[in-house]
């Protein structure tokens, strides 16, 4: 992960606990955007997918999808202090309903024990047409 610049403005005392990280995914610096951002006690992931070098990994594999853009918001939480037990939200986005329950249940595998809030929304489509589904994550680092 890179420390990404912001705009350039001064930051008021109580953002100055902002940090900002992203991974170099082809779409960040073209959109404006960061993988994971932590303020204060907050971390939050961008969407994520399956995409691994530039290239949508799992082709046609919404389960392996999921999994593999799961394992990316993990590791981009990580660098700011996070583990998957510090995971209080998800939220999945998936092209078609069909996907629902082989997605749902790579979630489970993760986070069954965990148990975030989590919400599930059918979408038109990603910004690939290989990626089935797109995954958030925000966690809470208590007095970390």
């Amino acid at each position: 992960m890179t420390a990404v610049a912001g705009d350039g403005a001064r930051p008021a005392p109580e953002a100055a606990a902002v940090t900002r990280l992203g991974s170099g995914g082809p779409w960040e610096a073209l959109y404006g955007y960061c993988r994971v951002v932590r303020a204060g006690q907050l971390a939050i992931t961008a969407g994520c997918t399956s995409t691994v070098d530039g290239r949508v990994a799992h082709v046609g594999d919404a389960a392996a999808q999921t999994a593999q853009a799961i394992r990316i918001g993990l590791d981009a939480l990580a660098e700011v202090g996070a583990e998957p037990a510090d995971v209080v939200r998800t939220r999945m986005y998936v092209t078609d309903r069909m996907y629902a329950d082989e997605v749902g249940r790579a979630h489970n595998a993760v986070f069954g024990a965990v148990r975030p809030v989590a919400t599930m929304v059918v979408v038109a489509g990603l910004i690939d047409p290989e990626h089935l589904v797109e995954v958030e994550l925000e966690a809470w680092l208590g007095d970390r």
